[in-house]
């Protein structure tokens, strides 16, 4: 990937800064309306309920954190962790006429040093997160470090299709009809570029499950969804929550 002479992580940042406005429709569109079921199964898998208290990493513009919401309810609290803070002001702006508002928190902040001590949260998400890291694994072992003993780390990201002509299709999609679509609706096709980029060089799913077991998860899993084009990867912190 080209960062124009910037590194990963302020690239990264002036990217998300600059389409935060039209993230949320270029997200429905790409994924043709899938993406809010695709959210609903990352809360099931990171096994939110009442009364808990959930991490976001990555939060973004919040989709996920007001998911997670949903699920913990009033007595449950969730935190959404962004660098962007453009993202996080369109964040903010939609929990406004949000019913979870009283239960979610944003915050600006760096997944690579999570402002949080040990053992904070029953469990910790990251939405299409993970591949924007300048340090994957680092990313993941502060997730890690920050879950109680017992609790789950899960990943909802872009994943590697296997079947034959069906994946040929989706990267000539993502390669060629996407960067179009961000020209188009977001004005800012070298931002959707970065998005194929990033999802070339991601690992499989496979691969990251694995990763998730070196940074020291247990029961390390993935679900695909839609032929394999979006996957949940989850991993168990070791212990008794």
């Amino acid at each position: 990937m080209d960062f124009s002479g910037k590194d990963k992580a302020a690239y990264v940042q002036e990217t998300f800064n600059t389409i935060a406005g039209h993230y949320d429709l270029m997200n429905s569109l790409m994924s043709l309306g899938m993406d809010k079921r695709w959210r609903r199964i990352a809360v099931q898998r990171v096994g939110a309920r009442r009364g808990m208290n959930i991490l976001d990493v990555c939060c973004g513009t919040g989709q996920l954190s007001q998911e997670l919401g949903k699920a913990v309810g009033n007595e449950g609290s969730v935190t959404g962790l962004d660098f962007s803070r453009k993202m996080l002001d369109v964040a903010r702006h939609t929990l406004e006429q949000s019913s979870e508002k009283k239960q979610i928190q944003f915050i600006q902040g760096n997944a690579m040093e999570l402002p949080f001590p040990d053992h904070s949260f029953d469990g910790v998400t990251v939405g299409w997160g993970l591949r924007n890291l300048p340090d994957l694994r680092r990313g993941i072992q502060e997730m890690t470090r920050v879950v109680k003993p017992g609790g789950k780390v899960v990943s909802l990201d872009m994943a590697k299709p296997s079947l034959p002509v069906f994946k040929q299709v989706y990267w000539l999609y993502f390669e060629k009809l996407v960067p179009l679509m961000g020209q188009i609706w977001a004005k800012k096709a070298s931002a959707y570029q970065y998005l194929h980029d990033s999802a070339v060089e991601f690992p499989s799913q496979q691969e990251l499950a694995r990763i998730f077991s070196e940074c020291g998860l247990l029961e390390t899993k993935f679900l695909n969804l839609a032929g394999g084009v979006v996957a949940v990867v989850s991993g168990t912190k070791p212990g008794h929550s």
